[in-house]
This record gives structure tokens, C-alpha cells and sequence, in this order.
């Protein structure tokens, strides 16, 4: 006989165990079920321990530089095994810390691999042995996992997808980082900082080729200053492994192929869902590129399953499948939550300087037909940005002329990642200049430039 539930979540990523929270606050009785850690990729081999690698290599940077804030020069050094070994124990605190909540809210957690066997079953194998489970509803929060290039598969030795990056035994001499997205900056900068030469190869025109032209343009030299190699319109054709390290054939952007050595290679060129052998296809449940294909509500085609974050598409973002879980629990429990807005979800990226945005680049806002007021302010003329000694960056803001609607935000520097849900949250309460305008920002703060910002799209900055 299967074990009955009213939700079965098949993933505890970051999607599936806030689902599963969520569920058992609305009073479902919930049964996760998870093929290896709790927390999933995201915090175990992603966000979370990719966060305290930069922090290390951040602090790193400031030792080497303490000459430039009045204090006494120092020679600093640092043990790799001892900077793995503190990203591992932040990710295995929070592994520790989603295994309560699950105990804390009586969900029950199942390990194994799961497949969709009939409309509300499941069947759970591990070491062997299979787990009947049963619902009627079902959640599927299976993830992604990286993309392989065909030439080039990962060995974990010299040749590393994101999570050998997270774990290496040996440092980097001469690295290239195939892919400029989010997490191929995030990479190359932690490894730049701790004193590897960084080459980055993009075959798109621009790297962070989804972020606004200006961001990329600002990153393309701020990166490039730091000493790292950046080739955009650049694509990898070959790699192969040789005794010291690799070599990679790289076609440039006038079309010249060249024969280079690296110690080691990381693949960044995006993301697989895990949509295969889980019994999709058993159902009917249909998907486009993989992708399970959802409604506002996370439905899928098929009645009593539901598909969140990473296995059902664009953006590939933690948060994003954090409230998709929100979404989708409560759908369940029978209330009408709101369909989420992709114009309102920000990213960030990591690297040195951080970049965060939210809603229409520039581009995209004239390309929908708006006509745009821009504002831009720079962090020079922000006094806690040259107080901390991180003058570089600035922040845009894109509005509609006619209603003054804020379309858009794009901000690089230093902790621009945390400052992005203040547009985040005035885009969601759909706020025009005015509120922005008339919000009062704390001084010293680097948030006043996103004031400053706001009033240089309506010609009336006051610092610059």
C-alpha cells in the first residue's frame, strides 16, 4: 500500500522545500522526496557556498590593498583546503538548518530517486529499495543541472563545470572560463582575486549579455583593469587535456583560430532541466525545450501536477523558485494567489563588482515602445562609496515618459546586490518618479545614489 499524502514535492531545492513549508502552514499534510541533499543545488553547490568562496577572495582583495585604507602593509597568503573547507561548513549549517524546518513543520522526507508512475503516484528507489507514495497533488522541483559542451566534458581534474570550481584541490595558474553569465564572472572573480590570470570567452557580443549595454560595457573594463582577459564574440572550438594542463582552440571574433594552454577550464554555458526519467512522459505532461510548461498558477497540462523554478524555465533563479513555491502550494490549498510577474524578479551577480537589476534594459523598454527618460548616477559622487574606498559603479533607472512608471533598474558596485529590492519593491507596487522622488534615503549611504538616479531622469540630481 503507498503512503497518502496531499502533496508529494519531487525536489528540495530552494523550490521545493519552501512548497513544502508552505503547504504544511496551509494545513496539508506533505511528503518531499529528495535523490541527495536537502537544500538541493542552490544550497549545497550553489548560491550559498559560491557566496562564502567570494567572500573570502573579497577579503583576500582587501589585505592586499590595506595600504590603500591607512593601514600597515601585510603580505597575506591563504590555504585553498581551508577556503573550501569554510564554504562547505556554511552549506552544511544551512543543509542542517532545512532539515529542522522539515522536522518543524511534520513534513515527512523521503530519500531516493523519484518517477511519476500514474496521476498521483510515485514510486521512490533507493539502494534497491522502492518507497510507494501517493496524492493528489504533486510538485515537481527537480532543478537543473549544468550544460556540457560536447567537446569538452568535465573531468573534475582540469576540466570543471561550476561544481568542481566549488571544490578544487589544486589552484588555477591560467584559467579560462568558457561563458560570461552569472556564474562565469562569479568564478572568474573569485579566482582572479586569489591570484590566478583569468581569461573569459564569450560567443555572444557583450559579456552578462542579458544585463543593460551600459552594465556590460562598465563591466567589460572594470574586469578588464582588474587583470583579467576578457574576449567577447569569442567561441572554444576544441579542448583537450594535456599532462600540465589544457589546450583550448579558440576561434576569435575576426574568425582567427588560435591553439592556447590553460592549467584549467571551466564550462559556464548555462543550464539542462532535470526533466528526464522522471515519468513525464507517462502522464502527458508537456514541456518545450525541456522545460515543463506551466500556467500562472505553476499547472502543468496535466490535472493535480505542478511544475516550479529551474525545471519550468527562464529565469534561472532561487527566488524565482521560491515564490513559484509560494504560488503553487497555495494554489493547492484551494486560495487564489497572484501569478507571478517576470518584469518584477531581479538578478544579481556576484563578481567584484556586483551587478543587480530588475525589469527593462533600456533597449528592450524603446524596443517595447516606450518612450524612456534615463537617469544615471555615478558612485564618485557617492559619499559612503568613496568613504569605502569603492568609488566604481553606477546605477541607471529607465522610466516611461508619459506616466512616469519605473520600467527599469541597473546598478553595478559594491553591495548593489542588496540594494536592488528597493526597486524591486517600488516596481512591484507599480511606483511612479514621484514616490521615488519623494522618498526619503538615509545618508551616508550608497542606496542614495539610486535617489540621485531616480532625480537624473527628471534633470534634478543634486551631487553630480
Amino acid at each position: 500500500m503507498a503512503d497518502t499524502y496531499d502533496l508529494i514535492v519531487l525536489g528540495s531545492g530552494p523550490g521545493g522545500y519552501v512548497a513544502a513549508i508552505r503547504a504544511a502552514q496551509l494545513g496539508l499534510k506533505v511528503a518531499i522526496v529528495e535523490r541527495e541533499l536537502l537544500g538541493g543545488i542552490c544550497l549545497n553547490w550553489g548560491c550559498i557556498p559560491t557566496k562564502a568562496l567570494l567572500r573570502s577572495s573579497e577579503i583576500f582583495h582587501h589585505m592586499k590593498h590595506a595600504e590603500a585604507f591607512g593601514l600597515s602593509p601585510v603580505k597575506p597568503n591563504f590555504e585553498l583546503a581551508n577556503v573550501v573547507q569554510r564554504s562547505r561548513g556554511v552549506a552544511k549549517q544551512l543543509n542542517q538548518g532545512v532539515t529542522g524546518l522539515m522536522k518543524k513543520h511534520k513534513i515527512t522526507t523521503v530519500f531516493g530517486d523519484g518517477v511519476l508512475t500514474a496521476k498521483g503516484k510515485l514510486t521512490v528507489t533507493k539502494d534497491g529499495q522502492k518507497t510507494e507514495l501517493a496524492a493528489k497533488n504533486i510538485i515537481v522541483a527537480t532543478g537543473a543541472r549544468a550544460r556540457d559542451l560536447p567537446f569538452a566534458k568535465a573531468d573534475g581534474k582540469k576540466i570543471w563545470t561550476y561544481r568542481h570550481a566549488m571544490t578544487p584541490t589544486e589552484m588555477p595558474t591560467n584559467l579560462l572560463v568558457i561563458g560570461s553569465g552569472a556564474i562565469g564572472l562569479e568564478f572568474a572573480s573569485f579566482y582572479s582575486d586569489m591570484g590566478a590570470k583569468v581569461t573569459v570567452v564569450e560567443m555572444l557580443d557583450r559579456i552578462l549579455p542579458v544585463e543593460d549595454e551600459e552594465i556590460s560595457t562598465f563591466m567589460n573594463k572594470a574586469l578588464t583593469k582588474q587583470g583579467m582577459t576578457i574576449r567577447p564574440s569569442t567561441g572554444v572550438q576544441k579542448i583537450e587535456t594535456t599532462a600540465k594542463g589544457v589546450k583550448a582552440e579558440i576561434k576569435d571574433k575576426d574568425g582567427k583560430v588560435s591553439t592556447e594552454d590553460y592549467s584549467h577550464v571551466i564550462v559556464a554555458v548555462g543550464i539542462v532541466p532535470n526533466t528526464e526519467n522522471i515519468g513525464l512522459e507517462t502522464l502527458g505532461v508537456k514541456t518545450e525545450r525541456g522545460h515543463i510548461l506551466i500556467d500562472g498558477s505553476c499547472r502543468t497540462n496535466v490535472e493535480g501536477i505542478y511544475a516550479i523554478g529551474d525545471v519550468a524555465g527562464a529565469p534561472w533563479l532561487a527566488h524565482k523558485a521560491m515564490h513559484e513555491a509560494v504560488i503553487a502550494a497555495e494554489a493547492i490549498a484551494g486560495q487564489h494567489p497572484h501569478a507571478m510577474d517576470a518584469r518584477n524578479i531581479p538578478g544579481c551577480t556576484y563578481c567584484r563588482p556586483q551587478v543587480a537589476s530588475v525589469g527593462l534594459t533600456e533597449a528592450k523598454a524603446k524596443e517595447a515602445g516606450y518612450k524612456v527618460k534615463v537617469g544615471k548616477f555615478p558612485f564618485i559622487g557617492n559619499g559612503k562609496a568613496i568613504a569605502l574606498g569603492e568609488p566604481e559603479g553606477f546605477v541607471k533607472t529607465v522610466f516611461d515618459e508619459a506616466t512616469g512608471e519605473l520600467l527599469g533598474a541597473h546598478m553595478v558596485g559594491a553591495e548593489v546586490t542588496e540594494m536592488i529590492q528597493g526597486y524591486t519593491i517600488g516596481k512591484t507596487l507599480e511606483t511612479t518618479e514621484a514616490e521615488l522622488i519623494g522618498t526619503v534615503f538615509p545618508h551616508p549611504t550608497i542606496s542614495e545614489a539610486m535617489h540621485e538616479s531616480v532625480l537624473a531622469a527628471f534633470g534634478r540630481t543634486l551631487h553630480m
